[in-house]
């Protein structure tokens, strides 16, 4: 297993690659989705929350990534002695209709084989995507870890209908009409999921690209009046026989499979790291279930994570572990003070495990 760190779009910096390798990781998971562009928080918290109206506003529809600014990136983080391992999660502008099943989806499609082209020409071997109409959305913040540090919870549903223009939690048009976007049952999502996967898979496969899924984050069955694909887990089972594909895996989070309110997280992450599926895994704690749950730091919360890493090296897991998010500590550094705390406990069990193994 190897170390890594996720940093976001405006954290691409050689500090920020510096401070990951200083941390102990030697790859890195990084957005290209801006989060925090004209949202309602502050990018120095580095804590997408946002409110009622999502995070912020969502890229250009006619700015694809291109295959010379992904090589570039990649060349900057090797040039710190760190390997691009994925790049996490698509901008809704670029797929807003493949999850609504709107008049560019066809366009889209294309686009997003395009862009999986382009990820596997850069030689950037996974991309992590969350297949969800209302995306990340309902989380609170505040003094919920130990010692009052800010982190990320739920405290109750979150049901309001989404205005028209949003998807993802984020603003596609701002200039949409008014309105609302309309409900849809569970079957027509897990339908929109399959379309997706048929026509991007193939590609992906060809492109030596995964494709590795989220669950639902939170893992509600609805939010914002809207369905949710993985919110138990064994519907991560129905998404992988979907399609038998080499390409389709799992962004394994822990955090979102515990705050699930059926299964047992230690048989969770033995089925399905058993099967090879894992591409990365989403490395942090919590501290209850939905709707009501709170992020703790790394050794504190309901899950037991040396036992966790015990599993995914007794199942062969030889991927990334990373932080994904953790509390944050209070200093001049808040979420690199965070980072690095729970960065050196990975670090040390990693450690642990390994020896223990040998």
């Amino acid at each position: 297993m190897h170390l890594g760190l996720g940093l976001y779009r405006h954290m691409l910096t050689r500090e920020n690659f510096q401070f990951a390798r200083q941390a102990g990781a030697t790859h890195l998971v990084i957005h290209l989705v801006d989060y925090f562009k004209g949202g309602a928080h502050n990018p120095r918290d580095n804590q997408p929350t946002g409110t009622d109206q999502g995070w912020g506003i969502a890229g250009d529809p006619a700015q694809l990534w291109t295959r010379e600014e992904l090589i570039a990136i990649r060349n900057a983080v090797e040039a710190e002695g760190l390997k691009l391992e994925a790049i996490e999660n698509f901008d809704p502008a670029h797929w807003h209709d493949i999850l609504l099943d709107g008049p560019k989806k066809r366009q889209q499609l294309e686009n997003i084989k395009t862009i999986v082209r382009r990820v596997g020409e850069a030689g950037i071997p996974i991309i992590g995507y969350n297949f969800s109409i209302a995306g990340v959305c309902g989380r609170v913040t505040g003094p919920f870890a130990r010692g009052g540090a800010v982190s990320a919870g739920m405290d109750g549903p979150l049901d309001t209908p989404m205005p028209r223009g949003m998807v993802w939690n984020m603003v596609y048009e701002p200039d949409a009409p008014q309105g609302i976007v309309p409900s849809i049952g569970d079957e027509e999502l897990w339908l929109r999921l399959n379309g997706f996967l048929s026509e991007v898979l193939p590609v992906a496969e060809q492109a030596g690209v995964k494709l590795a899924a989220h669950p639902d984050d939170p893992p509600m069955p609805t939010m914002r009046a809207q369905p949710r694909l993985v919110y138990q887990p064994q519907l991560y089972q129905r998404l992988l026989d979907l399609h038998s594909s080499p390409a389709n895996q799992l962004e394994f989070c822990l955090g979102s499979l515990a705050e699930m309110t059926e299964g047992d997280i230690y048989e969770t992450v033995d089925h399905y790291s058993r099967q090879g599926k894992l591409a990365y895994v989403h490395f942090r704690n919590v501290r209850g279930k939905v709707p009501y749950y709170k992020e703790t730091f790394v050794d504190d919360g309901d899950i037991d994570m040396v036992r966790v890493l015990q599993i995914l090296k007794k199942n062969q897991f030889d991927g990334v572990i990373i932080p994904d998010h953790t509390p944050q500590i209070t200093c001049d550094a808040p979420w690199h003070a965070g980072m690095a705390f729970a960065m050196g406990y990975m670090k040390a069990a990693l450690q642990i495990v390994n020896d223990s193994r040998k």
